[in-house]
C-alpha cells in the first residue's frame, strides 16, 4: 500500500517537473524570439544584465569550491586524527579477543571436551559390555 502511495507520488513529482521544464523552455524561446524582432538597445541591455548575471553565478560557484576545499581538508584532518588512532585501538582489541579466545579454547574448553568425550567413550563401553541399559530415543 505504501509503494504505492510512494509510486504515485514520484508520478505526480515527475510530471510536474517535467511541466515546469516545458514552460522554462517555452519562456526562454519566447524571450530570445522577442529579443531578435527588438532593437538593438534593448538587446545590448539584455545582454549586459546577463552578462552581470553570469560574473556574479561564477562568484557564487567560487565561493562554493572554496568552501568545499575547507570542508575537505577538515574530513582529512578528521580521518587522520580521529579514525586512525580508532582504527588501531580496534585492531588491538581484536588481537586481544583472538588471544583471550585462543587461551579460553585451550585451557577450558578443550579439557572439558576431552573429559566429556572420555565420559560418553565409558557410557558407550558399558552399554555394549552390558553394564548399562541403552535409552531409547
Amino acid at each position: 500500500m505504501q509503494e504505492s502511495t510512494q509510486n504515485n507520488r514520484q508520478k505526480a513529482a515527475l510530471i510536474w517537473v517535467t511541466i515546469i521544464a516545458v514552460l522554462f523552455l517555452a519562456a526562454i524561446i519566447t524571450g530570445v524570439v522577442f529579443l531578435a524582432r527588438s532593437n538593438t538597445d534593448t538587446t545590448g541591455r539584455v545582454r549586459d544584465i546577463f552578462i552581470i548575471v553570469l560574473a556574479l553565478e561564477s562568484l557564487l560557484i567560487g565561493a562554493a569550491l572554496i568552501i568545499l576545499v575547507i570542508q575537505l581538508a577538515v574530513l582529512t584532518n578528521i580521518i587522520q586524527n580521529e579514525v586512525k588512532p580508532i582504527l588501531a585501538s580496534t585492531r588491538e582489541t581484536a588481537g586481544n579477543i583472538k588471544g583471550t579466545s585462543q587461551f579460553i579454547s585451550k585451557h577450558a574448553v578443550a579439557p572439558i571436551i576431552s573429559v566429556g568425550s572420555f565420559i560418553a567413550g565409558f557410557q558407550r563401553l558399558g552399554e555394549i559390555i552390558g553394564f548399562f541399559k541403552r535409552k531409547n530415543k
